[in-house]
């Protein structure tokens, strides 16, 4: 690693320590920050032969990730696995309730340690970080109830810390913006087809390629989409032109009311409704 802060340093080495005594790990690997991150540590710590990336494929994460998802492991020569998840399989999942992620998160690793085990490696890890505690996270419940190991959590390591890493290890993701699997757009109790699914995913992939900076989510309300961008791009939206456009395409995907969030894009803006 290049110069960091001593802080963040002292994080990097604990880190490649907790990975280093799990010996053998399976890294449950979407392509975003984190988990690219947290790939490019084991191979660091553990050497290629002892990494596993697994990358499950599903209607719940754009068909985007799944190209990126390929692209990374095998730059590392690192052996890469894609499964399909089936989440989308279980009915009470569908429904949508406060605890989905659980739900899903059960599912899927439940998976993974399947995997680990057959194949003969010793630890299933995720990419869970420091950051995520303070958000409502029942998946982390699941993690820990089939034992499986964040190191990044343990390791005290925030995402703007494995921003700053990524950026110094080169990592292509460095910068990329946040991402959470799809069924994050729908409001708790509100069913979640595989029609609507493919209408967020359109809608979001359209405002990417407008060339929006940071985040985008498209909130799924019925007939209305609540569109969540970095406030920088309020401007861009409105006073460029592309409104007219993002109303047009979002129409052709059934919507009727296209409405943009004044208070910018936030991580689990859903769960602003859940009292806790």
């Amino acid at each position: 690693m290049k110069q960091s802060s001593k802080k963040v340093e002292d994080k990097w080495e604990r880190l490649l320590s907790l990975l280093r005594e799990m010996e053998s790990v399976l890294v449950a690997f979407s392509a975003g920050v984190d988990s690219t991150f947290l790939l490019y540590a084991a191979v660091e710590a553990l050497g290629q032969d002892k990494v596993l990336a697994v990358t499950a494929k599903s209607r719940l994460n754009p068909e985007r990730q799944f190209v990126e998802a390929g692209e990374y492991p095998e730059a590392l020569g690192v052996r890469h696995l894609v499964i399909q998840s089936k989440e989308l399989q279980i009915p009470r999942f569908r429904d949508n309730p406060p605890d989905r992620c659980f739900i899903c998160k059960t599912e899927l690793f439940t998976g993974f340690k399947q995997i680990a085990e057959s194949e003969g490696y010793r630890q299933v890890v995720d990419g869970s970080n420091a950051s995520d505690l303070g958000d409502y996270r029942p998946g982390m419940r699941a993690l820990k109830n089939l034992g499986i190991r964040s190191p990044l959590l343990e390791a005290g390591l925030t995402k703007a810390d494995i921003r700053l890493l990524s950026r110094q290890a080169g990592l292509p993701t460095w910068n990329k913006p946040s991402f959470a699997c799809l069924s994050s757009r729908f409001p708790y109790g509100v069913k979640i087809t595989d029609e609507d699914l493919a209408k967020v995913d359109a809608a979001e992939s359209f405002l990417y390629e407008l060339g929006l900076d940071g985040s985008v989510r498209v909130r799924h309300h019925g007939s209305i989409a609540r569109i969540e961008v970095d406030p920088v791009n309020f401007g861009k939206l409105i006073e460029s032109g592309l409104s007219a456009k993002v109303v047009e395409k979002f129409k052709s995907l059934g919507y009727k009311y296209i409405t943009l969030d004044l208070e910018g894009f936030r991580t689990g803006s859903m769960n602003e409704v859940i009292q806790r």
